[in-house]
């Protein structure tokens, strides 16, 4: 129950995250829905099914997930992101070259996937 729970408080912070993104372009949206409904998959199937049919952020994900891709400055802002957040934590991991070398080839696959991720302006 503790660990659902927590799942669902992540979701709902990301959903946030994700809401703020709409308005404020320096964050991505789909991004953060996506991580809200994987959150919500562990955690609770009503906020799973309230997201992804939700009229506001159900297109999002459904974009995602049918395939018709995301926005390229989402794109842009997400690998931003990820190498912020990942540049930081090796500098912080100086001493530790084995996390080092696993979080850059983490953050080498996980823009390779971003950038392969179809264009889709229209969202």
């Amino acid at each position: 129950m503790l660990i659902r729970n927590l799942w669902n408080i992540a979701g709902i912070i990301f959903v946030i995250l994700g809401s703020v993104g709409i308005v404020i372009p320096v964050l991505p949206t789909t991004p953060f829905l996506l991580l809200a409904a994987f959150c919500f998959t562990r955690g609770s199937k009503k906020l799973h099914s309230w997201l992804i049919n939700s009229p506001v952020f159900g297109k999002y994900i459904d974009s995602y997930m049918k395939g018709r891709g995301i926005p390229l400055h989402v794109k842009i802002i997400s690998i931003t992101f990820v190498w912020a957040g990942i540049g930081y934590s090796i500098y912080k991991m100086k001493d530790v070259i084995y996390g080092q070398v696993v979080l850059l080839i983490v953050a080498m696959s996980v823009s390779i996937h971003i950038a392969t991720i179809k264009e889709n302006n229209n969202i």
